[in-house]
């Protein structure tokens, strides 16, 4: 457990050897709050932090086995890219010739063995970035934290980099923990999401599980579903706020959560009719419209606020305007209705499990 005046973070973590867990969440959840405690450099008020078996929590940053990455690399402008990567080998206490021949097996590692001799303002931010890393992992930490390590890079050079990251990641045989605000960067690197909301867990699990089955409303929005929480009964189920039926394939009883993608929604200028499943048809107001590409996303209000995904020429075959009214529709087979779990809202005080053990149930 970690305070910072009004606001406390108590989560728990816990991982296995070779596994990379990511925090996600909004901004002011936590999750800095949180790899801050892990690295030593914010002190826990409760809970215990324990790797490999030993108690970290007495120990100041410099003594724990711990590398950080963070988001704007921080390497030493008045050292070369070899002399950044020996830095940490020469704090453990290696001597200074044996620390640069392992930084230049580093830099050749990550590729960048041609940019040895080179300071930072002559490297790019995606071989900053793997300057950074080829720096974390030089010392052999048990602990790898990773704070936004892909933020501050272009388009292009992310997508390179994020490959990168997770070849290394694949090759790391103890426990990553990884900040991100960028659902891909977590689908795309992570073996497990925690999803952490105002300093506690709301939502554990794979990628795939999390996609899947959100449980709070940040999540749907992170993974592109709208989201919806009612009670069922049979194929139906009533929303919470009693503005709204939806009809699923799943045969239900008691709480559960209804999700769908934008892309399920069909939007028209008359009620549809007809032999398909109408069922789930509601009256709309187009409250916002963005382009993206060729694909329009059209956020509607009513009786049922939600995301509708469509091409720029329906858009245009609709007239879509802001303030104007459409009918939208949803096919009962593009929905998925599952139990409201009982998901995790009070976390045990801040640990991080031994990497000898497997993960805590």
């Amino acid at each position: 457990m970690v305070r910072r005046g009004a606001f406390r973070l108590d989560v728990a973590l816990s991982a296995a050897p070779g596994e990379v867990v990511a925090l996600l969440g909004p901004n002011g959840a936590g999750k800095t709050t949180a790899l801050r405690a892990l690295a030593g450099l914010s002190p826990l008020d409760g809970g215990r932090l324990r790797l490999d078996g030993e108690d970290l929590a007495p120990l100041p940053a410099e003594r724990r086995p711990v590398g950080v990455v963070f988001q704007d690399h921080l390497l030493f402008p008045h050292l070369s890219a070899l002399d950044n990567v020996a830095f940490g080998l020469r704090c453990q206490g290696v001597p200074r010739r044996e620390a640069r021949a392992e930084a230049a097996r580093w830099l050749e590692r990550v590729g960048l063995a041609e940019h040895a001799a080179a300071r930072p303002r002559r490297l790019s931010g995606g071989q900053s970035q793997r300057v950074a890393l080829a720096r974390a992992l030089a010392t052999r930490p048990r602990l790898l934290l990773l704070d936004e390590p892909l933020a501050a890079l272009d388009a292009r050079t992310r997508l390179e980099t994020r490959a990168t990251l997770r070849h290394h990641l694949e090759e790391f045989e103890a426990v990553a923990v990884l900040v991100t605000h960028d659902p891909l960067d977590a689908m795309v690197l992570a073996d497990r999401l925690v999803v952490v909301e105002e300093g506690r867990v709301v939502q554990t699990g794979t990628p795939g599980q999390v996609a899947r089955r959100p449980r709070t409303d940040y999540v749907a929005r992170l993974v592109g579903l709208n989201l919806y929480r009612g009670t069922a009964s049979g194929h139906r189920v009533h929303l919470d706020d009693g503005a709204a039926v939806v009809t699923v394939p799943e045969d239900l009883s008691g709480e559960v959560f209804v999700a769908f993608p934008p892309s399920a929604v069909t939007l028209h200028r008359e009620r549809p009719t007809g032999p398909a499943d109408v069922s789930n048809v509601w009256r709309c107001r187009v409250a916002g419209i963005e382009t993206h590409g060729d694909r329009v996303r059209a956020e509607l209000t009513g009786r049922l606020p939600l995301a509708a995904d469509l091409t720029t020429v329906r858009a245009a075959d609709l007239g879509l305007t802001p303030g104007g009214e459409v009918w939208a529709a949803v096919e009962a087979g593009r929905t998925h209705a599952y139990p409201v779990e009982a998901g995790p809202t009070h976390a045990p005080p801040v640990e991080a499990g031994p990497t000898h053990a497997p993960p805590a149930s």
